[in-house]
């Protein structure tokens, strides 16, 4: 089959690599019909290389129609439409039966003191072959596929993998109150996501932060006050200008490592990854910082006893934290990988009939799976208006 496989610091590719087949009595196999291209794969196209192999294959978004399945695997069979999670659960642990599948004790990498495995995600994750391929091996997959109706293209469920289970957790752990007010830091496909479903909610003012004006537009369009990054020297300021002084009552971090505006962090970064071989391993997983510049903004913009809720995903492991700040402000601090299955049930009844979301149109791009360099090249580079990219293979 064809896949995109890493094969080193900004290159990808698409080559040929072996057919997936079960292994286990709890696998599925599934063919792809789409595959999403996350921020967070930019993280392995550029910071996170050491903790890549060449030859690993990406993408952790995927969607398609049953193949094969397992002995155990029980209320799936040929021919059933899925959407797949992007992590890897047992669905009857105890952390599962508590809605965190993200740290599921049967499946967790214990050998790198991790919770669950990801498609597609690093060693630290277990290295498992990713969704940007023709085929996938679901394992776990007695409880993790999610069946779906026919009829809808597949726009309108796929996002179920990851970005609309993601930005529902932030804002969920965001808690913002009745009639409340949220800022979202970074309007790329999970930011620009948690503010619709804030307005879902009910958020009476959720303003969006950004330097992109194609992602500034999006979200300006949906309902959502708009502040560019580029226009404001102190983005705090700005913020609490429009909400009486105080700053809003959450706010959510959807940027992460790789935000703009830390020198600092990006040079630390760049020089984890010029060290050789087990070094930049080593570096990347007990000693990696990062640029720290959205979530410290995010401290800011807090107001006295909100939350902030970090969905942008971080990497280091000797972050500098504005602890006194924190402490004095009271904030209240939420964050992890979305634990997908928990939040299906809430998602879905308003998948099956009005889009009240957008997600029909919410992809900028839709490429085949050969077109894959171009996609990350372009999605890192925030070029031709890509927020979201999707890869019908």
């Amino acid at each position: 089959m064809k896949a995109v496989v890493w094969q080193g610091k900004r290159d990808v590719q698409v080559t040929e690599v072996p057919d997936p087949a079960v292994k286990e009595s709890t696998d599925a196999v599934i063919r792809i019909t789409s595959s999403g291209l996350c921020g967070s794969d930019l993280h392995l196209y550029e910071v996170l290389t050491p903790l890549m192999t060449p030859g690993d294959i990406l993408g952790h978004e995927p969607m398609g129609v049953i193949e094969e399945v397992g002995t155990k695997v029980q209320g799936l069979k040929p021919g059933d439409r899925v959407v797949v999670p992007f992590q890897i659960a047992c669905g009857s642990c105890f952390m599962c039966d508590q809605g965190l599948q993200t740290q599921c004790e049967t499946t967790q990498i214990r050998e790198h003191g991790m919770g669950a495995p990801l498609f597609g995600y690093t060693k630290l994750y277990g290295a498992v072959p990713g969704a940007q391929a023709e085929y996938l091996r679901v394992p776990q997959a007695q409880y993790g596929p999610v069946k779906i109706p026919e009829g809808p293209a597949d726009d309108r469920f796929l996002f179920l993998s990851d970005v609309l289970p993601t930005a529902w957790q932030a804002v969920e752990y965001a808690d913002v109150p009745k009639d409340g007010t949220l800022a979202v830091i970074g309007l790329g496909p999970i930011g620009d996501m948690a503010c619709r479903i804030a307005l879902h909610h009910g958020a009476r003012q959720v303003i969006g932060i950004d330097l992109v004006p194609e992602r500034l537009a999006r979200a300006r369009a949906r309902g959502v006050e708009v502040l560019d990054v580029t226009e404001h020297d102190d983005i705090g300021a700005a913020v609490r200008e429009l909400t009486h002084g105080r700053g809003t009552d959450a706010v959510i971090d959807a940027v992460g490592m790789e935000a703009h505006g830390n020198v600092a962090g990006k040079v630390a970064q760049t020089v984890g990854g010029m060290l050789p071989g087990k070094l930049a391993e080593k570096a990347v997983a007990k000693a990696g910082v990062d640029r720290l510049s959205a979530f410290q903004h995010a401290i800011d913009i807090v107001r006295r006893g909100g939350t902030v809720s970090v969905s942008g995903v971080y990497g280091g492991a000797a972050d500098p934290l504005p602890m006194l700040t924190m402490f004095d402000k009271q904030i209240q601090l939420r964050m992890g990988q979305a634990n997908v299955k928990r939040w299906i049930p809430d998602i879905l009844p308003l998948l099956r009939d009005e889009d009240v979301l957008g997600v029909d149109e919410f992809a900028t791009h839709h490429l085949p799976l050969a077109r894959a360099p171009e996609a990350y090249e372009m999605f890192q580079k925030k070029a031709d208006g890509a927020v979201k990219v999707v890869f019908r293979p």
